[in-house]
């Protein structure tokens, strides 16, 4: 979404991350303004996706370019008010998907509801939104709530490179021979 918005290009978001650009622009933005459907209403699992709801944002903007007479990868006046209303559909998407994903663990003894915990780690977990969000679910059904602190709620795939980096160095299992074995951090 971040992309499609041309944020790169918006004054106060130049030389932030896509979801940092998000979070700010919403922080001022009117959510009410633009309503987008959350995705997968239709299945009573707990699997996410946020294909569904990039193709409403993405006709959603198309349809304000029109209306504003801009071009592709201009700034539309309307961009923290998309933002806020992205950021709260994926709040809501994933804060219900939790709590399915919570329920079951407790209907199939998965986790105990004594000292169960909820654990959120990842770049979502640096947005405050959302984190705010998943904590008051916590609260709501009496998990304890773990989160990194925002600077360590880094893109996950670094976190798992990092691990598998951290486990070859001590030796841990990964592989029996790390002879002709080169890895370059990036």
């Amino acid at each position: 979404v971040a992309r499609r918005l041309s944020l790169r290009k918006h004054p106060e978001c130049h030389s932030m991350a896509g979801g940092k650009a998000i979070e700010h622009l919403a922080q001022t933005g009117n959510r009410q303004q633009h309503t987008f459907r959350l995705p997968m209403q239709q299945y009573r699992n707990c699997d996410f996706s946020f294909s569904g709801l990039q193709n409403l944002v993405n006709k959603a903007i198309i349809q304000k370019e029109k209306e504003e007479g801009i071009q592709e990868g201009e700034i539309l006046s309307c961009v923290k008010d998309i933002a806020a209303a992205v950021q709260h559909a994926v709040a809501v998407h994933i804060i219900q998907r939790t709590y399915r994903a919570m329920l079951f663990c407790i209907k199939n003894s998965i986790l105990s509801s004594k000292n169960a915990t909820l654990v959120v780690s990842g770049g979502v977990a640096s947005n405050q939104y959302i984190r705010k969000g998943l904590q008051t679910l916590a609260d709501a059904n009496d998990f304890a709530f773990l989160c990194p602190p925002p600077r360590l709620c880094t893109d996950n795939g670094v976190m798992i490179a990092w691990n598998g980096m951290e486990r070859l160095r001590a030796g841990l299992g990964v592989l029996h021979s790390t002879d002709g074995i080169r890895y370059e951090p990036k």
